[in-house]
């Protein structure tokens, strides 16, 4: 038992500080996983977690990738002010895709199949920091994943 309170007390406990006390609900779960207590575990908001997990990490890389693609764009449509944060923002995204992925190698193809839809949120943004029409830009990403993803390739 948690703090020497009863499993009935303690389950409710732990449905409540899931919603008012996450961190709390982190702690009271993971000691009950560790000791197996399985039937006293939350399993709806637990399961619910785990898959906000997977969204997550979806999530980061897709953030990313539109980072990367906005500088990318950035770099081809404005040659005169390319600098050297936009090169570190170009190596940091990539970097922080290939970590993501290193992480979870099953996310290998997520880049590609996130592409368009990342670059469909670039391209706004590109038109919004360049202060330009966005019909300048091509209404379909004009770079291939793997090009997007290569360590030293940029657009000139």
């Amino acid at each position: 038992m948690l703090r020497g309170i009863s499993p009935f007390v303690e389950v409710q406990i732990m449905n409540r500080s899931y919603l008012s006390d996450f961190n709390l609900w982190i702690n009271q779960t993971t000691q009950l996983l560790q000791e197996r207590r399985w039937d006293e575990i939350d399993l709806e908001p637990l399961i619910e977690e785990i898959k906000d997990l997977g969204k997550s990490e979806r999530r980061a890389i897709a953030s990313q990738l539109t980072r990367l693609l906005l500088h990318l764009l950035k770099w081809e449509y404005q040659p005169q002010r390319r600098s050297d944060s936009w090169l570190d923002s170009i190596t940091d995204a990539r970097t922080q895709i290939e970590l993501a992925i290193a992480d979870s190698p099953s996310l290998k193809n997520y880049p590609l199949e996130e592409l368009e839809a990342s670059y469909q949120r670039a391209r706004p943004q590109a038109a919004k920091q360049t202060n330009t029409e966005i019909s300048i830009f091509p209404n379909t990403c004009p770079y291939s994943g793997q090009l997007v993803l290569a360590e030293d390739w940029l657009p000139e």
